[in-house]
C-alpha cells in the first residue's frame, strides 16, 4: 500500500503529468492488472487523507491550495516566513507576513489560514494567517551566552532563528559571557514577549575548534560513544578473526589490486582490479569489504549502525557508523593485509558496453593504496618509484572509465560541476584559507566504476522477487522544472520546448568552463529532487539508472550492509529460498528507508553548517577585503552571491549596490536601478568586499567593491510631471 501511494504521489509531481483517469493513471505507473484493486484503495487512502483529488473530469490531481494549511514554518530574519505544506498542492508554500507569524519559531509545525491575494502571472496568489502552533520544532537551542542591558541572553545559532532568547539563573549553571551553551526553552514566545530558557550544558568557550564540534554535535543530534555491547561485540569480532579461514571463498590475493582514497582516509571499503581476457575484453574488479561477515543481523552493532544510519565527516573529525576497531581495522582494505570482501565482476568490449556480471564471496590482499593526487600524478607521468604493475593497472582503469563515462553520458547520465571546498588550517587547527577541493580525474575514475557496480547488483537482485534497499531518484516535479526553463531563457541560452533529462545534459555541458557554469549547475541542482532510500522501484534521474541501489560503502551506509546480505544469499544459491521470516519486508525497508534518509541529510547539513562556521569566522578577521564572487540569488531584500573559493554564501543589501532603487524584475531575473538601468542577474560575476560577518545567524554581508551607481541620477522633471499629472486625472 505504502509503495503504491508513494507512486501515486511521485508520478503526480513529475514535470510532463497531465491530468489521467484512475485506470490510465495505473497503467502510466506499471501497475499490473491483478494488483488494480490495491492501487484503487491506495488512491481513495489518499482521497480521505485530502493528499490527491478527483476533479470534474473523473481525473486525479493534487489539490489546490486548501483554506486551512498545515506545514512547518520557515522564518526569515525580516520578521516575515513561508510554510511549508506537509501535503503537497498545487500553489506550492504559503507566505506569512511578519504580522501574521502568530509567535512561531522555525521549524514549527503551524495550521495556518490562507488568503487569497489576487492573481500574478495567470495563478492565484495566496497568504497565510497562522492559527495554531500544532507542534514547537525545537525545544532545545545553542547559542553564546551575552549581557546586554543588565539582560543575560542566547542568539539562538543557524539560520531561521532570529530574536534572542532570554536566560534564566546563569550562575546556577557555572556558565559566563562568551561561553557556548545549550538553552532549554521555559516558556515560548507570543508576539510581543521573548522566549526564555535555562541552560542545561555548557560547552566551552565559543570560537574554539572543540566547542564548535560539540555544538554541531549536540544541535544536529550526532551520536557519540559507542555502548559497551557494541564496544564488546567489536572486540570479539576482531579476535574471533582470522584470514586463513576463507569457507569457500575465492582466494584472489595474487590478483594486483589497489585502493584510492582522500590523503586522510582509513576505512578502505572499496578496492580495483582489472585485467583482460584472450578475447580483448575488459573484466573489471569491484572488491568491497564484506562488513556482513562480521555483523549478524539484529545483533547490537546490527542495531546500532541502523539508528546511526551512515558515518558523518565532519571537518578534522569523523563519527563512525561503526567502531574503529572494524572501520579502521579487520574490516579496511589495507594493503598488504588479507581481507574479506564481495567482489563485483563486470566484463566490458572496448567501447565500455556491459557484456556480463557476477559477484563472489572473496579474501583479496590490496597492493597499493594510493591517494587521489598520488594517482592523479601517475597518471600525468610522474610513476618515479612505483611498481610497473601498478602504473599499468591504473593507466588501464584510467582508458576503461573514460569509456564508461562516455557510454553513460549517451545515456543520459547528469553530472553536475559543484566542486567541494576544502579548508587550509594552521598548527594550532584554526582555519586560516580555503579553496576548492581536489577533482582530478581518479575521482571520476573510483565513481564511475562504483556507480557500475551499484547498478550491476541492484540489476541481480531484480532477477528475484524480494524487497532490497534502493537508492532512488525521481524526476523533477512540474514547478521546478518551469523554474528552470525560464530562468535559462532568462540567461539567455536556448533549450528546447521540453525541458528533459537530455535537454538538462547538453545546457550543463552549454555553460561549461562559462561565467554561467556555477549559477546554472546550482540551479540545476535546486531544480531536482533529493536523492533517498526505498525499496520503491523507481529508478535514479541523474544517473539515467532503471535499476540502483548503494552497494560499495557498507563500513560507512547501513543501506550498503543490508544490500550485502541479500548478495550473500544470492551468492550461496539461497535468494529464491528465503522465507518470509528472514528478510525485512517491505513495510521495514520503508520505515528504514526514512529514517536513514534523515540521518545521511542531518550529516551533510552538520558538515555544511560546520565548514561554513569555520569560515566565517576566518572571514570575520578579513572585513574590508575583496573575494570573487558570482551572483546565486535575487530577491527584493538583498542579492545573493557564491564565493568558489571559499564554497560560502554571502548577501548584497541593496542599499549597498549603489545610489539609486533597486526592485527584484522576476521576468528579467535580475535587481534592476529604476533610474540608472544599472542591473545585477543570475550568474554574474562579482567582486566584493567583505562589510559585516554574523556568526550565530551563518550570514555574510558584502558589498560591490566599487557601487554600480556612484552618483544619484538626476530625475526627469518634465516625465516626472507628466506622470504625476496623468495619476492625477485618473483619481477625477
Amino acid at each position: 500500500m505504502e509503495l503504491l501511494k508513494k507512486q501515486l504521489l511521485t508520478a503526480l509531481t513529475r514535470k510532463d503529468y497531465t491530468p489521467l483517469s484512475p485506470r490510465n493513471l495505473a497503467q502510466s505507473i506499471g501497475v499490473p492488472q491483478e494488483k488494480y484493486p490495491a492501487f484503487q484503495a491506495a488512491l481513495e487512502q489518499l482521497q480521505r487523507n485530502k493528499q490527491v483529488v478527483i476533479d470534474n473530469r473523473k481525473n486525479v490531481n493534487l489539490p489546490a491550495m486548501g483554506h486551512r494549511v498545515i506545514g512547518t514554518f520557515r522564518a526569515n530574519e525580516r520578521g516575515f516566513g513561508f510554510i511549508i505544506p506537509l501535503q503537497a498542492n498545487a500553489y506550492g508554500d504559503l507566505f506569512v507576513s511578519p504580522a501574521d507569524t502568530g509567535g512561531a519559531m522555525n521549524n514549527d509545525v503551524v495550521a495556518a489560514r490562507a488568503v487569497k491575494k489576487g492573481h500574478r502571472g495567470g495563478q492565484m496568489r495566496y497568504s497565510g494567517i497562522i492559527t495554531d502552533i500544532i507542534e514547537r520544532g525545537n525545544d532545545r537551542f545553542v547559542g553564546t551566552l551575552k549581557r546586554e542591558q543588565g539582560l543575560w541572553m542566547v542568539q539562538p545559532e543557524s539560520k531561521g532563528f532570529y530574536r534572542p532568547i532570554l536566560v534564566d539563573d546563569v550562575t546556577a549553571s557555572g556558565a559566563k559571557e562568551g561561553d557556548k551553551i545549550v538553552l532549554e526553552i521555559v516558556s515560548y514566545p507570543t508576539k510581543d514577549i521573548p522566549a526564555r530558557g535555562a541552560i542545561v550544558e555548557v560547552l566551552g568557550e565559543a570560537g574554539l575548534y572543540d566547542t564548535e564540534i560539540r555544538s554541531i554535535m549536540t544541535r544536529f543530534g550526532l551520536p557519540d560513544d559507542f555502548g559497551d555491547e557494541c564496544r564488546q561485540q567489536a572486540r570479539q569480532a576482531t579476535e574471533n578473526f582470522t584470514d586463513e579461514k576463507i569457507d569457500g571463498r575465492s582466494d584472489i590475493c595474487d590478483e594486483v589490486i589497489i585502493t584510492i582514497d582522500p590523503p586522510d582516509a582509513k576505512d578502505f571499503d572499496d578496492a580495483i582490479s582489472l585485467t583482460k581476457d584472450a578475447s580483448g575484453h575488459w573484466q573489471l574488479g569491484v572488491h568491497i569489504a564484506d562488513v556482513s561477515s562480521f555483523i549478524e543481523q539484529d545483533s547490537p552493532l546490527d542495531k546500532e549502525a541502523r539508528v546511526r544510519g551512515n558515518s558523518v565527516y565532519l571537518p578534522k573529525k569523523v563519527i563512525p557508523m561503526l567502531p574503529e576497531v572494524l572501520s579502521n581495522g579487520i574490516c579496511s582494505l589495507q594493503p598488504d593485509q588479507r581481507r574479506f570482501a564481495k567482489s563485483v565482476y563486470i566484463t566490458y568490449d572496448l567501447k565500455g558496453n556491459i557484456l556480463g556480471r557476477e559477484v563472489d564471496n572473496s579474501v583479496i590482499c590490496s597492493r597499493k593504496r594510493l591517494t587521489y593526487l598520488e594517482a592523479d600524478a601517475i597518471l600525468k607521468g610522474d610513476a618515479e618509484g612505483y611498481a610497473g604493475e601498478v602504473v599499468a593497472l591504473l593507466k588501464d582503469m584510467e582508458l576503461l572509465a573514460r569509456a564508461i563515462e562516455k557510454r553513460r553520458a549517451k545515456n543520459g547520465m547528469l553530472h553536475l560541476d559543484l566542486p567541494e571546498t576544502e579548508l587550509v588550517y594552521d598548527d594550532d587547527g584554526q582555519v586560516v584559507d580555503a579553496h576548492p577541493a581536489d577533482d582530478s580525474y581518479p575521482h571520476t575514475i573510483i565513481e564511475m566504476f562504483m556507480v557500475e557496480a551499484n547498478e550491476a547488483v541492484a540489476g541481480l537482485l531484480d532477477r528475484f522477487e524480494v524487497a532490497f534497499m534502493r537508492r532512488i531518484h525521481p524526476e523533477p516535479n512540474a514547478i521546478t522544472t518551469k523554474n528552470l526553463e525560464r530562468f535559462v531563457r532568462v540567461c539567455g541560452l536556448k533549450i528546447p520546448r521540453q525541458l528533459d533529462r537530455a535537454a538538462i545534459g547538453d545546457l550543463l555541458a552549454a555553460v561549461k568552463d562559462t561565467p554561467l557554469a556555477h549559477a546554472v549547475n546550482l540551479y540545476v541542482l535546486r531544480s531536482m529532487q533529493k536523492a533517498e532510500y526505498s525499496p520503491l522501484h523507481i529508478g535514479h534521474f541523474a544517473l539515467a539508472s532503471t535499476h540502483y541501489c548503494h552497494f560499495t560503502s557498507p563500513i560507512r551506509r547501513y543501506a550498503d550492509l543490508l544490500v550485502h546480505r541479500l548478495i550473500d544469499c544470492y551468492i550461496k544459491g539461497k535468494l529464491n529460498k528465503i522465507g518470509p521470516d528472514e528478510v525485512l519486508s517491505e513495510g521495514e525497508l520503508i520505515e528504514i528507508g526514512k529514517h536513514i534518509s534523515f540521518t545521511e541529510l542531518q550529516a551533510a547539513k552538520a558538515e555544511k553548517e560546520l565548514k561554513t562556521v569555520l569560515i566565517l569566522q576566518m572571514l570575520s578577521e578579513r572585513v574590508g577585503e575583496d573575494m570573487a564572487v558570482v551572483v546565486s540569488g535575487l530577491t527584493n531584500f538583498g542579492v545573493f552571491v557564491q564565493c568558489t573559493t571559499f564554497g560560502i554564501e554571502g548577501m548584497i543589501e541593496p542599499g549597498d549596490l549603489g545610489l539609486d532603487e533597486w526592485k527584484y524584475d522576476e521576468r528579467a531575473q535580475a535587481v534592476v536601478g529604476k533610474w540608472s538601468g544599472e542591473s545585477v542577474h543570475l550568474g554574474q560575476p562579482m567582486k566584493v568586499r567583505i562589510a559585516a560577518v554574523n556568526i550565530p545567524a551563518r550570514q555574510l554581508f558584502l558589498a560591490p567593491a566599487e557601487p554600480l551607481v556612484s552618483e544619484r541620477p538626476k530625475l526627469n522633471r518634465r516625465k516626472f510631471k507628466r506622470k504625476h499629472h496623468t495619476r492625477k486625472k485618473r483619481k477625477r
